[in-house]
């Protein structure tokens, strides 16, 4: 199953229109959430922002300043990543580059694994989207409103007709929302 995970504004953006996504932050209960998907992984596919994002887990020091944060930098370490990038020579860490294409290396990664796979990085997410390979879509929807930026859903050529499978709200007021692909109805 591929997997594309991220928090998003009510209005849909993951970043704003300057690009920050400092009012993404989780809070604790949000963050044990994000540690329990992470750890039900098989593998990770980024694009380069994320990537660069998300390498402070694997070689900081000061991200494992208490418990949980060390647990989820343990997490995210043992997790093998694919980075898509062509101008990056070298990944560190338990990251690989992108040989193939976007299917190829979906497909790669879930023989790979018994696991789910997750996608992230908007640019890449949405190439996924495009080509049907996304099974499920899991949101983090903050409260508030940012009026532009990054969206969430990439513009699609056709509809893509989703299930609600759960539904949590936070203390935050934080919504979490996980929806499957539709399956087609019978002809």
């Amino acid at each position: 199953m591929l997997i594309y995970s991220m928090s998003t504004s009510v209005d849909g953006y993951i970043n704003d229109r300057k690009g920050s996504f400092d009012w993404t932050a989780p809070s604790e209960e949000e963050f044990r959430v994000h540690l329990e998907e992470v750890g039900g992984l098989g593998c990770y596919l980024c694009g380069r922002r994320l990537y660069e994002t998300m390498l402070p887990w694997e070689s900081d020091p000061s991200m494992r300043s208490n418990e949980l944060f060390a647990e989820f930098a343990d997490v995210w370490v043992a997790l093998p990543k694919v980075v898509f990038n062509r101008s990056m020579s070298r990944v560190q860490g338990n990251a690989r580059l992108a040989e193939a294409s976007v299917a190829e290396e979906v497909e790669a990664a879930l023989a790979a694994t018994d696991k789910g796979v997750s996608i992230g990085g908007a640019s890449l997410a949405a190439e996924a989207i495009e080509l049907g390979l996304v099974d499920e879509f899991h949101i983090f929807r903050r409260p508030i409103v940012v009026g532009g930026g990054t969206p969430f859903f990439p513009p699609v050529r056709t509809d893509i007709g989703l299930d609600l499978l759960e539904t949590r709200t936070f203390a935050s007021r934080v919504i979490y929302e996980r929806y499957s692909r539709a399956q087609p109805l019978p002809s």
